[in-house]
């Protein structure tokens, strides 16, 4: 029998970058769940391929585009899904983009590419529902972190600092809302085997790399980070907020010496 303390059921949610990833699975894992999930994503046939091939079982998938970088293009989102719903029950900000070089090679125009995305767009995005979560009294709010915000990676400088912005923005939204109701939290991915970084994790060195740093021996799946989901979403987690949650197969437990045992 399942547990309604971790039931999602019946939910409004909205899962930014929705489209492919993480945030395709967290999508997948709440409307299979039978929630109402509200997925975007900036490129339109990429969005209604991946809203036709979740198969919800009791659910409903609407995909709608979103370029989440445009806070009035978020703001209008917000509005259209609380105006066809009701109200939303939970947000997932998951889009973001990220760019490998050296630091001294950024430019402004890659600079604003990545932040815009992946802080401006995520906080804005968070004002929008969180408005509508205030007056409703309730709400979760679910930022999909980094592990670059325990120890950054070199070569993705940007992307880890606006990662590590978005670390705060979660404390300080929880401070914030916590007494109108709002929890907000944030799920921070290991090492993942994602589309994006397919390539990466192929190379030899980087795979032996990644294996020695990860205490379960494996690298993370999107499907790993639906659990996380659904716990934050639940009133299992009713008492949690502000928290920065880790699923990466142990690798931020601490640093891995080249000893043989």
């Amino acid at each position: 029998m399942a547990d309604e303390l971790f039931s999602v059921r019946g939910q409004i949610v909205l899962v930014s970058g929705a489209s492919r990833g993480i945030g395709r699975a967290i999508a997948a894992g709440f409307a299979e769940r039978g929630a109402s999930v509200v997925i975007t994503g900036r490129e339109s046939e990429t969005l209604m391929r991946t809203a036709g091939e979740i198969c919800p079982d009791g659910g409903t998938v609407v995909p709608k585009v979103c370029d989440v970088a445009d806070a009035s293009a978020g703001q209008a989102l917000v509005d259209e899904i609380v105006g066809e719903f009701g109200r939303i029950d939970t947000l997932v900000n998951c889009a973001g983009v990220n760019r490998r070089m050296k630091v001294e090679d950024y430019t402004e125009e890659v600079y604003d590419f990545i932040t815009n995305i992946n802080i401006r767009g995520a906080f804005f995005l968070a004002l929008a529902a969180g408005r509508h979560m205030i007056r409703a009294g309730r709400g979760s709010q679910i930022n999909i972190d980094s592990l670059n915000t325990h120890r950054p990676l070199n070569r993705v400088a940007v992307y880890a600092m606006a990662k590590a912005a978005m670390s705060q923005m979660t404390r300080c939204l929880a401070m914030e809302w916590g007494p109108d109701g709002v929890r907000v939290n944030a799920i921070a991915p290991g090492f993942t085997l994602t589309e994006l970084a397919r390539q990466v994790w192929q190379q030899p060195q980087m795979h032996a790399w990644r294996q020695n740093n990860t205490p379960l021996g494996r690298i993370g799946q999107p499907d790993d980070m639906v659990g996380a989901a659904i716990f934050l979403a639940s009133e299992a987690s009713s008492y949690v907020t502000g928290q920065i949650l880790y699923v990466d197969g142990g690798t931020s437990c601490g640093l891995f010496w080249p000893l043989e045992a």
